[in-house]
């Protein structure tokens, strides 16, 4: 008997409402995109090894709102077979390049993002004010590696806010909670904070603003990210110092002006 695993390079079977959505709003939740089994099979070798990897150690009290938001650790799929797996999928990266409007995708990073039980709230913030691309075509699935009820601190949207060009100068931070709060608020922004079941994903865009509750379970909110984008996607002159790190980081050696076809960006899929 073939492994659930397997479903993850089976092809999705996405349609045009979909589309049309995370074009409307920069995202969309794909209730039962994977397969829960594969999920439970994959998520014990994770967890292990963003315990392993962490570097967050202080007490709640002592860290900072993002290190109280949730334990980080990137490019796990450099560590992990099963992290890999989920990287690698070409069902994901296959959704990802639909609705992208792009004929290839390419990995940018993955981060599993842990919110601990007692764990803070995840500030509104767009992930793409730290990202040095010349375009939106980037996206981010989040795959909970749980059920996510409304206690654990699912991740929430603003729709339609990634047509909104006020905050994207914010990092996140206790500052861009407070003035994107109010800001989103004000333009009548819907924001969508619906709970995820085990196999439910969403993919959204880097413009997208996003938050999370606090986790107030007994159990933490376990999460993997994978970020693709437009194969033919190029650097952008640098505008800040965050996106030096990134550059450095996550896609070495690649200059401004390069398509980044580095060892850490391999092409995922090829329409």
């Amino acid at each position: 008997m073939p492994s659930p695993t397997a479903t993850l390079d089976q092809p999705y079977a996405l349609d045009d409402e979909a589309v049309s959505a995370f074009d409307r709003d920069g995202y969309v939740r794909l209730p039962g995109a994977l397969d829960p089994a594969s999920l439970r099979e994959l998520e014990p070798e994770i967890t292990a090894r963003v315990l392993e990897l962490n570097t967050v150690h202080a007490p709640m009290a002592e860290r900072t709102t993002t290190q109280k938001a949730f334990l980080q650790v990137g490019n796990l799929w450099r560590h992990s077979d099963a992290a890999r797996s989920l990287v690698y999928s070409t069902r994901l990266a296959g959704i990802a390049a639909r609705l992208l409007g792009v004929p290839s995708v390419r990995l940018y990073a993955d981060q599993a993002l842990y919110k601990e039980p007692g764990g803070g709230i995840t500030p509104w913030h767009a992930d793409q004010y730290y990202w040095p691309f010349a375009s939106d075509r980037i996206c981010t699935v989040w795959i909970p590696l749980q059920d996510t009820p409304s206690e654990m601190g699912p991740l929430a949207f603003a729709a339609g806010s990634h047509r909104f060009e006020f905050g994207r100068d914010l990092p996140i931070s206790d500052e861009s909670e407070a003035a994107l709060q109010e800001a989103l608020h004000e333009a009548r922004f819907p924001v969508d904070a619906s709970p995820y079941a085990l196999g439910d994903v969403s993919f959204h865009l880097g413009w997208t603003f996003h938050r999370a509750e606090q986790n107030v379970s007994t159990e933490p909110r376990r999460v993997m990210t994978v970020i693709y984008m437009d194969a033919a996607m190029r650097i952008a002159p640098l505008v800040r110092p965050q996106q030096q790190r990134e550059l450095d980081l996550l896609m070495p050696g690649a200059q401004v002006g390069d398509i980044p076809e580095t060892p850490l960006n391999p092409m995922l899929y090829a329409g």
